[in-house]
């Protein structure tokens, strides 16, 4: 999977909404979406980041750009900081409003986006819809984990210095997440070398990636950086991970916390081990920069954990970021 891009909107008065607009139809540009797909698109960004000042108390609007095997895919994320929604059924059906709007928001999202999911919650509501285009129909097993991720950058920068790049074949899907140093440009020349490195040696174990990320690296700042590879037939999770970058694997209930050594990939030689453990049909990977407090909880959001991999991050993006840094989350979990 590709992330061509992520752009970031902070919603807070009426010109955030034509700001969103704007990342709207750039992205579908970026995506070569034709006339209709992008006026769909822009639509409902419009709609979406306007319920977010309307009725949310303010939020965010995440629009990320990805590639994936021939298809183009625009996800949207509407995250907002208002006390939720009372009935999501009633909310969802074409021409509902409650605050004297057209009320073509979440029922046209329904009716327009490929996929749409929702959570709502004490602390607010994420809204996540998409639309794409197919490209050449791939044959061969379907994939068993769906992987969502997104990199913010420190606020007031236009560049991020995280980034996560995933591979998937049927037997085995391989996430990175690097961080570079500090924020801004050198960080992110950081991150993206990260990346490419990763793309040429996805195949390989994460520890042998995260050497040839080190050696690539050297000409940079350095970054921190996990590999995690998943292989959900044989029931393994096999992890690698140099400096700060936190794992955390959930079972239901039940949470363990995945080890990194410390040290920075492209500087001093840092120690690489691979760590193994097992994967469950129910397992769901978050993986997080330090952008991100470590102190969150899911069990804490009622029936957050079943949502897509996208609105569970969202959701952590909302209520844990940090504020003085990038940050960056990616969540693997089952196909629903």
């Amino acid at each position: 999977m590709e992330v061509a891009f992520t752009e970031w909107v902070a919603v807070t008065d009426a010109s955030s909404v034509g700001e969103a607009r704007r990342a709207a139809i750039l992205a579908a540009n970026r995506l070569g979406f034709d006339e209709t797909e992008s006026g769909k698109l822009a639509l409902l960004v419009t709609e979406a980041s306007r319920n977010v000042l309307l009725h949310g108390r303010g939020g965010q609007m995440l629009l990320a750009g990805i590639a994936d095997e021939g298809d183009v895919l625009a996800r949207v994320l509407a995250i907002d900081n208002g006390e939720g929604i009372a009935n999501i059924a009633e909310a969802i059906r074409d021409g509902f409003s409650t605050g004297g709007t057209m009320g073509g928001g979440l029922g046209a999202m329904k009716r327009m986006a490929t996929n749409l999911d929702i959570f709502t919650g004490r602390n607010g509501t994420v809204v996540m819809f998409e639309m794409g285009k197919s490209g050449p129909q791939q044959s061969g097993p379907k994939r068993n984990l769906q992987i969502a991720g997104f990199a913010v950058p420190y606020p007031g920068e236009r560049v991020c210095g995280d980034a996560w790049f995933s591979y998937q074949t049927s037997q085995r899907s391989v996430v990175l997440l690097a961080d570079g140093l500090g924020h801004g440009w050198g960080a992110s020349e950081a991150a993206t070398e990260a990346v490419a490195t990763f793309r040429q040696r996805a195949e390989l174990a994460p520890a042998e990636i995260l050497s040839y990320v080190h050696d690539a690296l050297r000409k940079t700042r350095g970054a921190v950086a996990a590999v995690a590879e998943i292989r959900p037939v044989e029931g393994l999770l096999i992890y690698a991970g140099v400096g700060n970058i936190s794992g955390v694997v959930l079972d239901g209930s039940t949470s363990r916390s995945l080890v990194s050594h410390s040290g920075t990939l492209g500087m001093m030689t840092p120690k690489i081990q691979e760590f193994r453990s097992s994967w469950s049909p129910n397992s769901m990977l978050v993986l997080h920069s330090d952008g991100l407090q470590s102190k969150w909880d899911l069990s804490a959001y009622a029936g957050l954990i079943s949502r897509h991999p996208a609105v569970i991050g969202g959701a952590l993006l909302r209520d844990f970021r940090r504020q003085r840094d990038d940050v960056s989350v990616v969540v693997v979990a089952k196909v629903a």
